[in-house]
């Protein structure tokens, strides 16, 4: 295989934009769960304590939190279409990458220093050239959907003429 082949299969299953999370971050990860035939979303909520190749398509963030006492980490890859949406709520203070060190931490000594940021600006992932896709694409199916009605409509037409020629036949006989 070309390398060129596989770069373009990787930037088709990549996301136009992604929010720049970093170590450190407390997060919503909003993750489409299939059950069944039944969807729904379910929301982690952490520390994230690394960030693997961040720029790549395989970029994948983990994510720490404490549910009833006992601490549960869960990778997510960021270019997952089951990764919903990705919040940032919370920017603390840290320098390292990997926050291995929270594992062994608990209660006061696990709290990490808050950073002021702009919260609307960090989470705010829209991308222009995605929209306008979205948008051409919907136009599209509005105008087939259009045509398809219209298509419908002449068929109804021809048939109730030949209804109406089949009445009239009928009637002088």
């Amino acid at each position: 295989m070309s390398f060129a082949l596989i770069q373009k299969v990787n930037d088709e299953q990549r996301k136009a934009a992604v929010i720049d999370v970093k170590s450190g971050d407390t997060v919503r990860v909003h993750q489409n769960i299939k059950e069944g035939n039944k969807e729904r979303i379910q929301v982690f909520e952490g520390v994230v304590i690394r960030v693997d190749r961040a720029k790549s398509h395989t970029a994948r963030i983990t994510v720490r939190k404490i549910a009833s006492g006992v601490g549960v980490e869960k990778s997510f890859l960021l270019h997952s279409p089951l990764v919903e949406k990705i919040e940032i709520t919370r920017r603390s203070k840290v320098r390292r990458n990997y926050l291995s060190y929270l594992r062994n931490r608990s209660g006061k000594s696990a709290r990490l220093k808050g950073v002021k940021f702009d919260r609307e600006a960090v989470n705010d992932v829209t991308d222009p050239h995605a929209e306008a896709e979205a948008e051409r694409l919907k136009e599209e199916a509005k105008a087939a959907a259009e045509a398809k009605a219209a298509e419908k409509a002449a068929e109804e037409a021809e048939l109730a003429a030949k209804q109406a020629e089949v009445e009239a036949r009928h009637n002088d006989a």
